[in-house]
């Protein structure tokens, strides 16, 4: 078994044992009460969210594909979401990995958030790692987590990446992307494929997996990749701008192993990128960011942070593409109270860049 693997192993076998099981968790110094929550439903983006959840049908078309990778013999399910009335668009494309045990189904309230804002998003289902590990015996599950966090499953994964954006940009869709606006996405295990396809490189022997065509990241709860490598090597080749999204208990603690938040800011610290934002919630968990129904004391922070990853991660991607250049400080203006950090980085070209598109 390679070191790659090992490590893959040790973080995902855990991380899905714990949403088997109770968890302990950290609590926060401070952390945001239930009436402050009822508060937060008056945000513009929640009350966005609530107001476009009642006219999907109108505002988003929902395409589901069924591709197969002959020279692997692999399916690639894909759900391609497209604003209603882009049959003459050119539009920024998001492509999103899901996390271990999920679906192309799963995130839904991203992709049909992103479509009711005029772009369009590329949800694969990586299978392997999808629900299917779910089916069969709990005495054979950890087999099956064992084979869906290994390194072969991590590099099918970014060529299922490759092949879906290869299959859409040879498709019938092809006339409604534009392929200098496409951004790489992902929850969790999908963040640390983001990576990967961005340019991340956690072991010597490991193969260049970087697809130049993106041109932007989204890092939904990316946990580390463990390994003796410090991670500013591990990410040195990321050369693009990316997204940190997180809150304060998005933490794992079992027996033998824990993973704190502080290790998804570890990444955004060492991100090289031209431009980076991190974003760090109050409350939540590691899931709740997935789409996956929360605990009823839970409800308000599920509705609440959704909306805010939702407008957030929309507004990322109309500012790196120069549709809104100052769309994520805005965005932080009016989410302060949410936010128990947030940073946002950009070298001087990019600032420039970015001061140029203003006037």
């Amino acid at each position: 078994m390679t070191k790659f693997k090992q490590q893959c192993l040790g973080f995902w076998a855990l991380l899905i044992l714990l949403s088997l099981s109770a968890c302990k968790q950290s609590p926060e110094p401070l952390q945001l009460t239930q009436q402050q929550w009822a508060q937060h439903l008056q945000l513009p983006s929640v009350q966005q969210a609530s107001q476009l959840s009642l006219t999907w049908s109108d505002k988003v078309i929902q395409h589901k594909l069924q591709w197969q990778d002959n020279s692997r013999g692999r399916e690639v399910p894909a759900l391609l979401y497209l604003p209603a009335g882009a049959a003459a668009a050119k539009l920024p494309l998001i492509v999103f990995s899901h996390g271990l045990g999920g679906s192309r189904d799963r995130y839904a309230y991203l992709g049909l958030y992103w479509a009711s804002q005029g772009f369009a998003s590329l949800h694969l289902q990586h299978i392997g790692s999808d629900r299917q590990i779910w089916r069969g015996s709990r005495l054979t599950l950890p087999f099956r987590l064992m084979n869906a966090a290994g390194e072969e499953e991590a590099l099918a994964r970014v060529a299922d990446v490759r092949f879906g954006l290869d299959q859409l940009l040879q498709s019938e869709f092809a006339a409604l992307i534009d392929p200098n606006k496409l951004v790489m996405a992902g929850h969790s295990y999908g963040a640390n494929t983001t990576m990967l396809v961005l340019g991340a490189k956690a072991e010597p022997h490991q193969p260049d997996l970087r697809d130049a065509r993106f041109s932007a990241g989204m890092l939904i709860s990316a946990p580390p990749f463990y390994n003796d490598k410090p991670l500013s090597e591990v990410l040195a080749a990321i050369a693009v701008p990316t997204l940190h999204i997180t809150n304060t208990m998005d933490e794992i603690e079992v027996p033998g192993y824990h993973s704190t938040p502080e290790e998804r800011i570890d990444i955004y610290q060492a991100m090289p990128g031209p431009e980076k934002v991190l974003a760090v919630f109050y409350g939540g968990n590691h899931n709740i960011f997935s789409g996956r129904r929360q605990r009823p004391e839970l409800a308000l922070q599920d509705k609440v942070l959704k909306a805010a990853t939702q407008s957030l991660s929309a507004a990322f991607v109309s500012q790196i593409t120069g549709e809104r250049p100052r769309a994520v400080a805005q965005w932080q203006q009016q989410h302060q109270a949410l936010l128990a950090q947030f940073e946002q980085y950009a070298t001087l070209s990019s600032a420039d860049t970015a001061r140029q598109a203003l006037n």
